[in-house]
Order: structure tokens, then sequence, then C-alpha cells
């Protein structure tokens, strides 16, 4: 039992899909999979997280060795 709310639900979300209307940026996701970015260019939106946390290499090995001594 209780299959037919599940189902309905299923049934609700489908058709919520199906029929939305989305507004996707199709410019900027196909510049996202040609991958035009060049290497090490921080793209505009996260211009102000890569300010406040720095632009350093998060792989670098100092910055993991600084890491492991402060916790």
């Amino acid at each position: 039992m209780g299959r037919g709310r599940a189902k309905a639900k299923q049934t609700k979300v489908a058709r919520n899909l199906k029929y939305r209307t989305a507004n996707t940026d199709f410019e900027s996701l196909e510049r996202e999979l040609r991958g035009d970015r060049r290497e090490g260019e921080i793209p505009d939106a996260y211009a102000d997280l890569a300010d406040r946390y720095g632009a350093d290499d998060p792989d670098d090995e100092d910055d993991r060795e600084g890491l492991r001594k402060s916790g």
C-alpha cells in the first residue's frame, strides 16, 4: 500500500520538469562546454571569493602543511 501517493508525486515532478520554463543561459553553458576559459583565469562570478580567500593554489604543498600544523 501507499504506492498511489508515491506514483502521484513522481507524476507531478515529471510534469513540472517537462512543462516548466527554464531560464537557462545557453551561451554560458556553451562557453563552459567548449572550455573557452583560459587556464588560471577566474570567472567573474567567483572573483569576489578569490579575493576573499586568496588566489593561492589549494593544491600547493606549503598550504597543506600549514593546515596540518594549525589543525
